[in-house]
């Protein structure tokens, strides 16, 4: 029997890991990209940050998304026989790096780089002409350009579970339940306390229109990286009082600005942190007076299922898992799992068009365009209990826009929110204008789905 093996070589841009069959790695030293890897395996790039400030945040997202790989690999044998083999490089969070890595890495395997998956939104922007030219598919699960849900103005971008905009629309209807009511926000006080790059900045727009439709004052103040320093923004909410406070922070940013609130006296159940601001990394550090701090949960919090026994059972307790073992379950470890689960399956359903065997970028692109995730197979998949159905279409790349709230305790998440949908009647126009923009930008023309799609 012929065993999965993983290789890692320090590398100066980044880690090598390779899952194969007994193959040479896809990185063997002198072998041009492309010719290394065995007939039938598909190559998965895996954009990643182990080092630098957001380290703390990027690497069990990392660990669970190799972890998964690994896992389809082990548990199947690959995707229908198709086995995975992946590489890291090493980002660290930065938009030239990103590129740089991808440069690198796109080539790679018999067919070229499945997808990537950049975990940044910075990169995402720079990358999006790049993957359209290229035909590979860029997934960016709960990240990235909102206006990418467009599938006719962005066939390769792939923003799965949800947007930003999702993100700022659910927690504006989740104050207003809170406070009675969308006409009790009238005259109310949000901050945006963010992260001063595209990731940070990508909210502001719907949460403008929600503050023009419902009459609350929208105060904006932007953290410089890495968000280490944030006095002169806390004396801003210290004089200006916001009824809430929205966090859109990475990395030490998070507990950081948990930590300035405790300083304040800003009453923690008052702030509410995207699906980024909402894990373990951003509370631990602040201890029991982190307790009563709110998030967004992207589908899914903390906790195991099925898949985590799995991974536990074949790769853990083999000695084969790529971090600690106590970190399976965790918010971000999740993160990554589901993120290298939704790659995989956008594989795997492709293949029920163009056949068992390894696929280019372009062929991917289908199968990520015509998700369709029952319960049942996630269920199947171990996921029971962890993601809701999702199914994606030409004209909406994103395939769920749910999402609800859990709260930490001072020991753990717990979901306090029933389930919220984003508002597409509000969102939609924002989307289509945003993605028109775009395309006139790029002289590029609008695909047509209808025609695309004609007769099935």
């Amino acid at each position: 029997m012929r065993l999965a093996t993983f290789k890692a070589i320090a590398a100066a841009v980044g880690v090598v890991a390779a899952l194969g069959s007994g193959a040479a790695s896809a990185q063997d030293k002198g072998k041009a990209p492309g010719k290394a890897a065995a007939p039938m395996e598909q190559f998965f790039p895996a954009l990643v940050y182990r080092t630098g400030a957001y380290a703390p945040n990027g690497v069990p997202f990392a660990n669970g998304y190799a972890d998964y790989l690994k896992l389809v690999n082990a548990r199947e044998g690959g995707i229908n026989g198709v086995r995975i083999t992946f590489e890291e490089c090493e980002t660290g969070y930065a938009t030239d790096r990103g590129v740089e890595c991808y440069e690198r890495l796109k080539g790679k395997g018999p067919t070229g780089a499945a997808l990537f998956q950049p975990l940044s939104t910075g990169i995402t922007f720079a990358l999006t002409d790049k993957t359209a030219t290229d035909k590979i598919p860029l997934i960016t699960a709960g990240y990235g350009r909102a206006d990418s849900v467009d599938g006719e103005a962005f066939p390769y971008n792939f923003p799965l579970l949800g947007t930003y905009w999702d993100a700022a629309d659910i927690l504006v209807q989740h104050i207003a339940k809170r406070e009675g009511g969308f006409d009790k926000l009238k005259g109310k006080k949000i901050a945006l306390v963010y992260h001063d790059s595209p990731y940070g900045k990508e909210p502001i727009a719907l949460l403008q229109e929600r503050s023009k439709m419902h009459g609350y004052d929208l105060l904006l103040l932007p953290v410089t990286h890495p968000g280490v320093e944030q006095k002169a923004t806390w004396l801003q909410i210290r004089q200006q009082r916001p009824d809430y406070v929205f966090l859109w922070g990475w990395g030490v940013m998070n507990s950081t600005a948990i930590k300035e609130a405790v300083a304040t006296g800003y009453p923690r159940d008052k702030m509410y942190g995207v699906w980024w601001a909402a894990a373990e990394p951003d509370v631990l550090p602040v201890g029991d007076d982190a307790k009563g701090y709110h998030g967004l949960a992207l589908q899914h919090g903390a906790g195991r299922a099925k898949v985590h026994e799995d991974i536990l059972r074949l790769l853990h307790d083999k000695n084969q898992g790529t971090g600690p073992r106590d970190e399976v379950g965790t918010v971000l470890y999740n993160r990554g799992m589901i993120s290298a689960m939704l790659g995989v399956e956008g594989v795997r359903r492709a293949q029920e068009r163009y056949g068992k065997k390894p696929l280019t970028g372009e062929q991917i692109r289908w199968g990520l365009e015509n998700l369709a995730l029952d319960q049942k197979q996630l269920d199947a998949l171990g996921f029971a209990g962890v993601m809701r159905p999702i199914a994606t279409s030409c004209r909406d790349h994103a395939g769920a826009h749910v999402a609800r709230i859990h709260t930490w305790d001072g020991k753990q998440w717990n979901f306090s929110s029933d389930w919220y949908e984003a508002d597409q009647q509000i969102i939609r126009p924002m989307i289509t204008k945003s993605a028109n923009a775009y395309l006139a930008e790029k002289k590029l023309q609008r695909r047509d789905c209808a025609k695309e799609y004609a007769g099935g």
